[in-house]
């Protein structure tokens, strides 16, 4: 049996192969991960890494199975905030849009200062046809980021505006 302890050198290898974009890497470390996983298949954080590590590898569809047995097995703190975000994002890129809301607007409820979280769920509400609360999620969050003057300047009129996109003068 492996050691659960061999987790934390796999996940900086995979963090390497990730920024070098190293396939062989980031296929070594997903290999060193799935024997793990065979010892310890009721271990949250090990099949959150899994999951990762088939995404870091353009095979996300693979991933997801991983992603979901981590959640079922109580993930959390950080951990939950990027897997929910991982899953999320990946329902949205196959397709399944409705899940990928619904994982998204968990994440964004759970973490609710977790940018990258917002615009995932704003790029899956669009895809689920969900223009208005897309722009709506979208604005909101860029007005709560941004620098930039201008924008600052108009901050007010545009988060009244963004309260209901549709109106207009003629419809008050």
């Amino acid at each position: 049996m492996r050691s659960r302890e061999e987790l934390i050198p796999l996940i900086k290898r995979r963090e390497e192969g990730r920024a070098k974009q190293d396939q062989v890497l980031l296929g070594e470390v997903r290999n060193e991960l799935i024997a793990l996983l065979a010892d310890y298949p009721d271990d949250a954080e090990i099949n959150y890494q899994t999951g990762i590590a088939h995404d870091n590898s353009g095979l996300g569809n693979d991933a997801i199975p991983y992603y979901e047995r981590a959640l079922e097995l109580g993930l959390s703190g950080p951990d939950l905030e990027r897997c929910l975000m991982g899953l999320g994002s990946t329902y949205r890129y196959w397709g399944d849009y409705e899940r990928a809301v619904e994982t998204l607007r968990r994440g964004n409820r759970a973490f609710p200062e977790n940018r990258a979280i917002q615009v995932f769920l704003a790029m899956a509400l669009y895809n689920s046809r969900h223009y208005k609360d897309s722009v709506q999620l979208l604005i909101a969050t860029l007005m709560e980021t941004t620098v930039d003057e201008k924008l600052h300047y108009f901050k007010r009129g545009i988060l009244a505006y963004n309260e209901d996109l549709d109106e207009t003068a003629g419809t008050e």
